[in-house]
């Protein structure tokens, strides 16, 4: 920080095990990355390369060197991994994070039907060598999935060996832990958060008013992921308080006298 204030939340030290943010890198330049680190390295702590642009991307190789030197995690969506195991080529995926030097793998069924066992499965196996992070929820509108139900996946999932759980919402907001008008399904989070503890769940949250949401339920630390290149700050200032959204939220009694009636 530039300067220093009273009141300011405490943030955890990357390598971070909670208060994570996931970038959503939906296909920078490298000029781009290079300057989304120069001003965002602080703040970020994966970078997901998102559905399966990893594929089409120029420069994917300098820019995964770039994230990694930063200290930047990243990782391939799962879509790809789905487009893969679709095809009946997970050797052939694994082939593709070896050659690229991924170290951190996103396993989800949003796009395709897939039995429970068979994505445990690929949890395992992956987890023997991979940091997981295991998505549940379905990328199609009108799709619903019983809270209850969601939650046992997610126990199960980390079980298996994922790292992380990921909340679908897809980068529109509008699916998985969110009504179609973008807010949130508080009933589903509600009992989620009942079966699994917050840190181990990434909440996906690509607007503002979204990450305003899981600051105010589960303060500055929670784990928010699909954020915009340009939403990396703006977010970490709603973490710390420094935007009006969050700006009594962690002011201590006496000020509180202040909030606008």
């Amino acid at each position: 920080m530039n300067n220093s204030l009273p009141f300011i939340p405490e943030r955890s030290d990357k390598p971070r095990q909670k208060g994570i943010t996931m970038m959503m890198d939906k296909g920078l330049s490298i000029r781009e990355t290079e300057d989304f680190i120069e001003t965002c390295e602080p703040f970020t702590d994966l970078v997901k390369f998102g559905f399966g642009t990893s594929l089409i991307t120029n420069g994917l190789a300098d820019k995964i060197k770039l994230y990694k030197k930063a200290g930047i995690k990243p990782y391939f969506g799962g879509t790809l991994f789905e487009a893969f195991v679709i095809r009946g080529m997970f050797e052939d995926y694994l082939r593709f994070l070896e050659k690229f030097g991924i170290d951190a793998v996103e396993v989800s069924d949003g796009s395709m039907h897939m039995e429970e066992d068979d994505k445990l499965d690929y949890i395992a196996r992956l987890s023997k060598n991979y940091t997981v992070l295991s998505e549940v929820g379905s990328k199609q509108k009108g799709v619903v999935i019983p809270p209850e139900t969601w939650a046992e996946c997610m126990k199960k999932e980390l079980s298996a060996g994922a790292w992380k759980v990921i909340a679908e919402a897809r980068e529109s907001g509008t699916v998985g832990i969110y009504n179609s008008n973008g807010t949130a399904n508080e009933e589903l989070i509600s009992v989620i958060a009942k079966h699994v503890a917050p840190e181990s769940i990434l909440w996906e949250a690509p607007n503002g008013k979204q990450q305003v949401y899981f600051i105010e339920l589960y303060g500055p630390e929670v784990n928010l992921g699909n954020i915009a290149t340009h939403d990396v700050i703006p977010l970490e200032c709603l973490r710390l308080g420094l935007r009006g959204d969050t700006f009594f939220s962690f002011l201590p009694e006496e000020l509180q006298k202040f909030r606008p009636s």
